[in-house]
């Protein structure tokens, strides 16, 4: 068993050095999250949205789903449900640039985390375009920063259909994410 330090920030060298024991680690400005195993439903909605935009995506992209690391700076270590971003920003482990891309898919526990805590981190990263779903309302709103902030430029219900152009041309219909 690891200890962690106590009395200071944890940092991107911390959570490398805890062993696997199959939880999801985040690390936000130094604060430690774990986050409990997704519902089925998490996982449906996340599965077909990654399968939607990885036969979409350019070759010249990649498109993975979480757990892939991305390292904002020596205290911030995400895992968002989708990550889009060049292939050549991803190092051997991680993806240690921000990507073009981060998608969150809401459960129950993470859901405040996720617009809130995640959502500012990613702003202030940079990261161009965040994507909520929440699976039980299939509803998917879309951020794009503007200069700087992020703006709201799409709220699609589940009977609606949206044509997103960042990070590349695809057409997302949330009630179409799940069975």
């Amino acid at each position: 068993m690891t200890t962690l330090p106590r009395g200071r920030a944890l940092t991107v060298a911390d959570i490398e050095a805890m062993p696997d024991d199959g939880q999801r680690y985040e690390l936000i400005d130094g604060v430690l999250v774990v986050s409990p195993t997704p519902a089925w439903r998490h996982q449906d909605v996340l599965t077909n949205l990654l399968v939607l935009l990885r036969t979409t995506a350019p070759a010249h992209l990649r498109v993975l789903p979480a757990p892939t690391a991305v390292i904002i700076d020596e205290r911030t270590w995400v895992e968002p449900d989708i990550v889009v971003a060049p292939k050549s920003d991803y190092g051997a482990k991680y993806l240690d640039h921000p990507p073009l891309l981060a998608v969150e898919v809401l459960s129950p526990s993470n859901r405040i985390y996720d617009l809130n805590t995640k959502f500012a981190r990613y702003e202030r990263a940079g990261i161009a375009s965040y994507w909520v779903v929440d699976p039980d309302e299939l509803r998917l709103v879309v951020w794009e920063l503007v200069d700087g902030r992020y703006v709201e430029i799409a709220d699609v219900g589940p009977g609606e259909r949206w044509s997103a152009v960042r990070p590349f041309p695809v057409a997302v219909a949330p009630g179409d994410l799940t069975d």
